[in-house]
């Protein structure tokens, strides 16, 4: 019981880290990150320089530079999540009388995440080039906020299209640019943002079966075994009837991976749906990350960031300036915009 305790605090704490980024993310300075600023004052001059010098180096590697780290890491998690439900829970599911068409599910959203995560991962996310570059100006008009007209970007020497930015970590200008996500190791921008959206409803509705058809499982073992009418002998000798503590502990003892497993798929899914719902709410109004991120500090995208005049009306983010309606949001992100070229006469 003392592991599922502080399995449990773990859980709270990971999700309560989760709330406060997503909460304080457009802030230059927010609670979790003066912490952390603080806690590494504390710690620094306690750490050997060498020490500190490889923890830079891995971590500059990891999140500042393109590497296969975290591709490797998605697959062995696959790896691991499907062996454990082929070996154990399949069988258990079988035995329950599940139905084949239930239990087929999982492989057939594991076929389709797949093919959305090679094209995630492989499908160029929209780079700026010499040759592509006069059109893609045309695209989209400068809101002269957040994007203003004639800017260039430092190291590509191009003038940036507006909604367009440089990736760091790519080393390219990218189009509709929304971020670099290290578990595809590939920018997110204008022609494979449709995958990735597709990818993460694909894989939020794999860890949201698997976890169903375990925790059906488990809840079909619980009832057939008659644990909910069972009784045990406490300390005193006084005999008390099982609870919910009991129960889990019980489960935990008999099938230690499969809870364990259970556990881990449901904080995936809380996580990614939170994650997926952001990026359809960003869909539908038609922002980018990178939008939200900048904008977080303008009340209303249609006053001029310069002028005095402040509008009295509340911010709605359906009215703002790449907003077409969310049929047409929708449409392109499905199929992005091409430059209009005119017809010669």
């Amino acid at each position: 019981m003392d592991f599922l305790t502080l399995f449990g605090i773990y859980v709270a704490v990971v999700l309560t880290c989760i709330a406060l980024v997503c909460k304080y993310s457009g802030h230059q300075q927010s609670p979790l990150g003066l912490l952390l600023d603080k806690f590494t004052g504390i710690v620094s001059p306690l750490i050997p320089q060498c020490l500190q010098s490889i923890c830079y180096r891995t971590m500059h590697r990891l999140f500042h530079q393109r590497n296969n780290f975290f591709l490797y890491l998605h697959l062995l998690l696959e790896v691991i999540v499907y062996g454990e439900f082929s070996y154990e829970v399949f069988g258990f599911c079988v035995d329950m009388g599940t139905s084949s068409v239930s239990l087929c599910i999982p492989y057939v959203l594991l076929a389709v995440k797949s093919y959305l995560f090679y094209l995630c991962s492989s499908r160029d996310p929209g780079t700026l080039t010499k040759a592509n570059h006069t059109a893609q100006l045309k695209v989209y008009q400068y809101d002269e906020k957040l994007f203003q007209q004639g800017v260039k970007c430092s190291t590509c020497q191009l003038v940036k299209p507006a909604r367009s930015k440089h990736c760091r970590v790519c080393n390219r200008c990218v189009q509709r640019f929304d971020h670099h996500c290290v578990w595809v190791n590939n920018c997110i921008g204008a022609q494979n943002t449709r995958y990735f959206v597709l990818y993460l409803l694909s894989v939020c509705a794999m860890a949201g079966d698997i976890a169903v058809l375990t925790a059906d499982m488990l809840l079909q073992t619980v009832l057939r075994t008659g644990l909910l009418h069972a009784h045990y002998i406490d300390e005193q000798g006084v005999q008390q009837p099982v609870g919910p503590l009991f129960i889990i502990q019980h489960l935990f003892l008999t099938f230690p991976r499969i809870v364990f497993m259970l556990g881990f798929l449901v904080f995936v899914f809380f996580l990614l749906a939170g994650y997926s719902m952001f990026h359809m709410y960003l869909a539908l109004i038609n922002q980018t990350s990178n939008e939200w991120f900048k904008g977080k500090g303008h009340n209303c995208q249609h006053c001029h960031p310069y002028s005095r005049h402040n509008c009295r009306t509340s911010y709605n983010p359906f009215r703002g300036f790449y907003h077409r309606g969310i049929l047409k949001n929708l449409g392109e992100i499905f199929w992005p915009l091409c430059p209009v070229q005119k017809k010669e006469n």
